[in-house]
C-alpha cells in the first residue's frame, strides 16, 4: 500500500539499531516521499537515521545479481560523511525486496511446536471432559524427545508463499472477510544472493546477502479444508491474501547483522509483548534449512528464505487480530515494522487496480 508506509511512525528510538555503527555498517532499502507513487520509489543506503539514494547502482534485485561487488561500493558509500543524505523519518519506507520465490519453514522452534502439543492436549481433554493418564511433564519430555529425534533423523517442513502477499513494514494489514482468527507470526528471513543449488551446512551462508524481518500472518481457519481432511493443510488460502507479509524496513548485510543465533524475535500486539524468543530456539538452523530446499530447487538473488515463527502466535494466547489492532514486531539489528490491522471493504475490479 504504497504512500502510507509513514503513517503510524512517530519519533523515537532509531528503527535500525547503530549505536555500534561502523564506517562499514549499513543496511539496504527502497524508500519514497510520501505520497509518490510506486514509480517513483528508490533504492536507498541507510546509515543511521539518514539514507542517500543508491538508484544509479540500480534495483535491489540488481545489487543482489552481483552482490559482492555491490556490498563493496555500498560499503565505501556508507563511509563518506559528505554527499546527498536525507533524514529517513521524512521518507515512506517501502519493502526492501523483490522476490521471485519465497519458501517459508514451518514448526520449526522448539519451545513453539512444545506449545503446540500441550495446546492440543488440553484441546482434547477440554472437549472430550477425559483427563489423560499421562502426566503434564511426561508428556512434554515426550513432545521434546519427538523433535529431537526429528533434528537427527528428519528434514525441515517447507512450502512456498506468493510474492504478491508482500507489503511494507509500515504498511496496513487488510484483514479479509473470509475466513477467521488471523494471526501473527514474526520471522527472521534470509535474503539470497548468489544463484543457489545443491548447498551443504557448510557453505550455504557464503550465499545468504542478508536478512530481513517477515510478519508471516495466517488465518487459522482456513488452514485446514473440511471437504478435504486426508490432504493435509491449505498454506495457500491461509497465507496468502494481499498485504499478509509486512517484510522490512531493511535489508541488513550478512556480515552487519551477524549469525542469526545471536538475533532475538520480539512481537508486540495492542502494547503487550507476545513473542519473544531467540533465534537459537530452532530446530533446523538455516544452513540446514538451506541445504534442505537447495536439494529440492535453486534459489535465486532476491528470494526470500523464511525460518519459521516461535512460541506465541495468537493461536497460543486465544487472541487474534482485529480491525484497528497494532502489530509490532523487531528482531534485534534488524530494525522494527509497525503495522495497523484495517477490515477490507471490497475487492477492486482489475479496472479500479489498474
Amino acid at each position: 500500500m504504497p504512500g502510507i508506509a509513514n503513517k503510524y511512525f512517530r519519533p523515537g528510538p532509531p528503527l535500525f539499531s547503530v549505536s555500534h555503527m561502523t564506517s562499514a555498517r549499513y543496511a539496504l532499502g527502497v524508500f519514497a516521499s510520501p505520497g509518490a507513487t510506486p514509480s517513483d520509489a528508490f533504492t536507498g543506503l541507510v546509515r543511521g537515521e539518514e539514507v542517500r539514494d543508491v538508484s544509479a547502482l540500480g534495483g535491489v534485485n540488481d545489487l543482489l545479481a552481483d552482490w559482492d561487488d555491490a556490498g563493496r561500493r555500498l560499503a565505501e558509500l556508507a563511509a563518506q560523511d559528505t554527499g546527498p543524505w536525507a533524514r529517513l523519518a521524512e521518507l515512506d519506507v517501502r519493502c526492501p525486496v523483490a522476490p521471485r520465490q519465497i519458501l517459508q519453514c514451518g514448526a520449526n522452534y522448539r519451545s513453539h511446536v512444545v506449545g503446540i502439543v500441550m495446546a492440543e492436549r488440553r484441546a482434547d481433554e477440554s472437549t472430550t471432559g477425559h483427563n489423560s493418564d499421562v502426566p503434564e511433564p511426561e508428556v512434554r519430555a515426550w513432545a521434546e524427545a519427538m523433535m529431537d529425534n526429528r533434528v537427527i533423523t528428519g528434514s525441515p517442513y517447507v512450502f512456498a508463499g506468493l510474492p504478491s502477499a508482500l507489503c511494507g513494514p509500515y504498511d496496513d494489514v487488510v484483514l479479509p472477510g473470509r475466513g477467521a482468527n488471523h494471526d501473527w507470526e514474526l520471522e527472521l528471513a534470509a535474503v539470497i544472493g548468489k544463484p543457489a543449488r545443491g548447498l551443504t551446512r557448510q557453505n550455504a551462508l557464503d550465499y545468504v546477502a542478508g536478512y530481513t524481518i517477515c510478519n508471516d500472518i495466517t488465518t487459522r481457519s482456513l488452514v485446514y479444508r473440511p471437504d478435504l481432511k486426508a490432504i493435509g493443510t491449505d498454506w495457500f488460502a491461509a497465507k496468502n491474501a494481499p498485504t499478509f507479509l509486512p517484510t522490512g524496513p531493511f535489508l541488513v548485510p550478512a556480515p552487519v547483522a551477524g549469525p542469526p543465533a545471536r538475533m532475538r524475535i520480539t512481537l508486540r500486539h495492542n502494547g503487550i509483548t507476545r513473542q519473544d524468543e531467540s533465534c537459537a530456539d530452532m530446530l533446523f538452523d538455516l544452513p540446514a534449512i538451506l541445504a534442505y530446499i537447495t536439494s529440492v530447487t535453486e534459489l535465486s538473488p532476491g528470494d526470500l528464505v523464511l525460518t519459521g515463527s516461535p512460541a506465541g502466535n495468537g493461536a497460543h494466547w486465544g487472541v487474534y487480530l482485529a480491525e484497528g489492532d497494532l502489530i509490532e514486531g523487531e528482531i534485534s539489528g534488524l530494525g522494527r515494522q509497525r503495522n495497523r490491522c484495517v477490515r477490507i471493504t471490497s475487492h477492486p475490479s482489475a479496472k479500479e487496480r489498474s
